[in-house]
């Protein structure tokens, strides 16, 4: 484990998911999924926050001084978050899934600000590929992929041209590189990224300004960073094997912040579903926020 991983908070959450860091807020924010709850975290004065939420949200993305949030049903707007004030989502588009007992998943904004979400079956053991990928703005909700399972890993490039995908379900467990329209926001010319890890799956991604490709390797409690050529550059080491999602932040934007997931099955006292921080000697891009 590198030295400078550190541990934020005590909360242990069911599955962490989709950190982003505000620059207006000084603040990192994430989602835990089954605990129905938003965190917050500033790291000038260590405060954590959280927020109850009606749904589960899957993923969240900025949207003027408030949120957007990718719940069970659909896509809600959340006010600015304020300590010792509720959240209270506003529905902006429901949703009529493919099949029965899903909900929204991995998801970010493009560069432009346009909000990419995909929904997946909530029991992985089924492997039902009734996941998609639908793209948010002015215009509404358009389905841009189907045939998912677990979709996860999304990312784009620096100049917003290139869009990563994963699935993360054990049978598929790979990475898609497409080449991204900026203009509709539709990504074309599907083909392999990364095959597989060198251990673990792949799970929640972000993107460094020199282009390179931070992967959660579920299972293996690595974070993996690839070149924009596919090849594997860097390892690291994270004190949870079922890490989920990484995001940049930090006043310099070179924090490197993670989440994870606390299975039933924990053993008591593990870090199992906790969150760290550490530097990787990278810089990171700041989220776009959604324009829809």
């Amino acid at each position: 484990m590198p030295a400078t991983v550190e541990r934020i908070g005590n909360m242990l959450c069911g599955v962490g998911e989709s950190p982003v860091w505000r620059a207006a807020d000084q603040a990192f924010t994430w989602t835990d999924i089954p605990g129905k709850t938003l965190w917050r975290w500033s790291p000038a004065s260590d405060d954590i926050a959280h927020w109850a939420l009606p749904q589960m949200a899957g993923c969240i993305a900025m949207r003027g001084a408030g949120w957007l949030l990718a719940m069970e049903d659909g896509l809600y707007a959340c006010d600015p978050l304020r300590a010792g004030q509720p959240c209270e989502p506003r529905p902006l588009v429901s949703v009529t899934h493919a099949a029965p007992g899903m909900r929204f998943n991995d998801g970010r904004c493009d560069r432009q600000g346009r909000f990419l979400a995909g929904t997946m079956v909530m029991d992985m053991g089924l492997a039902q590929p009734a996941g998609q990928l639908y793209r948010y703005d002015a215009q509404g909700l358009a389905v841009l992929l189907d045939d998912l399972i677990v979709p996860n890993g999304m990312a784009f490039s620096p100049d917003g041209r290139t869009m990563y995908l994963s699935d993360s379900h054990p049978s598929r467990a790979m990475v898609w590189a497409f080449d991204y329209d900026i203009d509709t926001g539709t990504p074309h010319n599907r083909r392999p990224f990364i095959s597989a890890l060198p251990a673990g799956r792949p799970d929640g991604a972000a993107v460094d300004t020199d282009g390179g490709y931070w992967i959660c390797g579920n299972e293996a409690g690595r974070v993996y960073r690839y070149t924009p050529e596919g090849r594997l550059d860097r390892t690291l080491d994270v004190p949870a094997a079922r890490i989920a999602m990484c995001a940049f932040g930090g006043a310099g934007m070179d924090t490197l912040f993670i989440t994870s997931i606390r299975p039933p099955s924990a053993a008591p006292g593990s870090l199992e579903g906790a969150v760290f921080a550490l530097r990787p000697g990278a810089q990171g891009l700041e989220e776009t926020a959604s324009a829809g």
